[in-house]
C-alpha cells in the first residue's frame, strides 16, 4: 500500500481526511501506519515528500493531522512553515526527516509544527504524539489559531470595503491559505456585491445565537467567494433589527479562528462603539482613511478612543487614495491626524474604476496590490515586502 488508501474517513472540513502522510521511505510509513492504525484506519499515504505536500494543501481542505518528510530539503524550516501557512490553523504538522541536529528540531518546532522525528522512527514516539492530536490532548500539543484582521473606515468612502477584499485575496492567494471574511454591516454591507456571490442570512443568525454555531451551521452558511476565500454577509431588510450581543461575535471567531489561516472583519463605524471588547482582543485593526480634511479629523479621534498599540493588538493606520483631488499635503495631514499613517496607498483613477465594477468583472488591480504590500508583510509578520527571505522566515511570523 504504497499510493492512497481511502478516502472515506473522518473529516476536518468538507471532503478533507483525517490523516495524510507524505513519505517516499516504505519504512517511516510502515512505522507510521503501525503507530496511528487503530486510530485512523483510513488514512492516506503518498510515496511523495513535502515538496508534493505544498502542492497538495493549496489545492485541498486540511487534515485534522499532517505527516511530511522533509528529507534531502535545503531549507526544512522555511519550507515546513510555507506549508503550516497554506492549512487550516486546526491542523496538526509532523515532521520527519534524515538529520539528527537540535538546531534544527528547535527552528522545525518554532514554526509551529507539533513534532518532529529523525529517522529509523520509532514507533512508541510516533504514536505518542499522533494519538495527542487525534484524540484531543491539547495540554500535549500547542494549539495554533488564525489571525483576525478587523478593518474600519474612519469615514464613509475611503475604500475600506475595497481594502478589506483585496486584503483578504491576497492573503489567500500567494500562497494558497484559507482565509474568512466577515462582513458586520448586516443591512447595507457590499462585501457580496464585490464578489458577486448571493448574501445569506447564516451570519446574521450566528450572532443572534451563537451557541447554534457548529461546524454544520458553518458549512451551510459559508459562501464560497474563491477557491481559498469563504465569506459570511447578509443583507436584511432596511427595517430588519440587526444589533447583537458582542459575546456571540467573540464567540464566532473564537470558533472559525481554529479553522482559517486569517479572519478579515469589516466593520462599519456605527458599530464600533459597542464593539469594545472585541477590537482589543489579540487582532490586527486596521484603519482606512483617505486624505481629506474631515478623514485627518477623524483619524486622530479613532487613535484617541482605540487606544495605544499592545503586545497582542496592532493598530494600522492606512491612508488610501492619497493624492486624490481634495487631499491634503502630506505635512498637513500629519499634524491634522496627530500622527503619520503607517501604509500610504497612492491614489489612481484605476483603483476607483475597478472598485466599482467588482472583483469578477475587474479581478486584477496591480496599482493596489502594488500599494497593499506593506499591509500584507505587517499582517505576515514581516517587515518590508509579502515575499520574505529565508532570515525572516526563520525569525518572522507568518
Amino acid at each position: 500500500m504504497d499510493a492512497v488508501t481511502s478516502l472515506q474517513n473522518t473529516d476536518n472540513g468538507a471532503g478533507s481526511p483525517a490523516v495524510m502522510v507524505y513519505t517516499p521511505d516504505g519504512d517511516a510509513a510502515g512505522v507510521i501506519r503501525q503507530a496511528i492504525n487503530d486510530l485512523a484506519p483510513d488514512t492516506i499515504y503518498r510515496t511523495e515528500g513535502l515538496a508534493t505536500a505544498l502542492v497538495d494543501m493549496g489545492n485541498r481542505p486540511s487534515p485534522r493531522l499532517l505527516i511530511v518528510d522533509s528529507s534531502g530539503e535545503d531549507d526544512p524550516p522555511g519550507r515546513i512553515r510555507e506549508l503550516i501557512n497554506m492549512c487550516e490553523p486546526s491542523t496538526a504538522l509532523v515532521v520527519i526527516g534524515d538529520v539528527n541536529d537540535i538546531r534544527l528540531y528547535r527552528s522545525i518546532k518554532d514554526t509551529g509544527a507539533a513534532d518532529y522525528f529523525f529517522k529509523p522512527l520509532v514507533t512508541t514516539m510516533v504514536a505518542h504524539t499522533c494519538r495527542a492530536i487525534l484524540t484531543g490532548k491539547a495540554d500535549t500539543v500547542k494549539k495554533r489559531t488564525g489571525r483576525i484582521v478587523f478593518v474600519i473606515g474612519a469615514r464613509g468612502g475611503c475604500g475600506a470595503t475595497t481594502i478589506a477584499i483585496r486584503t483578504g485575496l491576497r492573503l489567500s492567494e500567494s500562497p494558497p491559505r484559507p482565509v474568512l471574511m466577515l462582513d458586520l454591516d448586516l443591512r447595507c454591507g457590499d462585501s457580496a456585491l464585490q464578489f458577486d456571490v448571493t448574501p445569506s442570512h447564516a451570519l446574521r443568525e450566528a450572532l443572534a445565537q451563537s451557541d447554534r454555531v457548529d461546524d454544520l451551521f458553518l458549512e451551510r452558511g459559508l459562501i464560497h467567494a474563491t477557491k481559498r476565500l469563504d465569506l459570511m454577509a447578509s443583507l436584511e431588510p432596511l427595517d430588519a433589527v440587526t444589533d447583537f450581543d458582542e459575546t456571540a461575535l467573540m464567540a464566532l471567531l473564537d470558533r472559525v479562528a481554529g479553522r482559517y489561516r486569517y479572519v478579515i472583519v469589516e466593520v462599519p463605524s456605527y458599530r464600533v462603539p459597542s464593539l469594545t471588547l472585541s477590537l482589543h482582543m489579540p487582532s490586527a485593526l486596521l484603519l482606512v482613511s483617505d486624505g481629506r480634511l474631515s478623514s485627518a479629523r477623524e483619524v486622530a479621534r479613532w487613535r484617541q478612543w482605540l487606544g495605544s498599540n499592545t503586545a497582542e493588538r496592532t493598530l494600522i493606520h492606512v491612508l488610501n487614495m492619497s493624492g486624490a483631488p481634495g487631499s491634503l499635503d502630506p505635512e498637513d495631514f500629519n499634524r491634522a491626524a496627530g500622527a503619520a499613517p503607517d501604509v500610504i496607498i497612492p491614489y489612481a483613477r484605476e483603483v476607483a474604476t475597478n472598485a466599482l465594477l467588482g472583483i469578477k468583472a475587474a479581478p486584477d488591480c496591480p496599482t493596489l496590490d502594488e500599494g497593499l504590500e506593506p499591509v500584507l508583510a505587517i499582517l505576515a509578520g514581516g517587515g518590508g515586502q509579502h515575499k520574505r527571505t529565508f532570515l525572516q522566515r526563520m525569525l518572522g511570523r507568518a
